[in-house]
């Protein structure tokens, strides 16, 4: 894995900021964030993908990204699809 740091929540301080990367060889975008809170986990869970179950299954989880990261995930997306090329 070769994990290009993209950028860092500009709001916050040196500790837990939201982050993203991208993996060069498989071009997914990695992110930390938020841990989403209960409600927010269940109107995700009550507003489940169409002809999918609900429910969050234990290999995933629900994160909440801030908007003003934005900017970083659409560099992110941009160095992703370079990757892939």
């Amino acid at each position: 894995m070769d994990l290009q740091f993209i950028g860092i929540d500009p709001d916050t301080g040196k500790n837990g900021s939201p982050t993203a990367w991208v993996d060069l060889e498989s071009a997914d975008i990695v992110i930390q964030s938020y841990t989403a809170d209960k409600e927010t986990q269940t109107q995700c869970v009550e507003n489940t993908a169409p002809g999918h179950t609900k429910g969050i299954p234990a290999h995933e989880t629900v994160i909440r990204i801030p908007a003003r990261l934005v900017p970083v995930l659409r560099e992110a997306c941009d160095v992703a699809e370079r990757a892939q090329l």
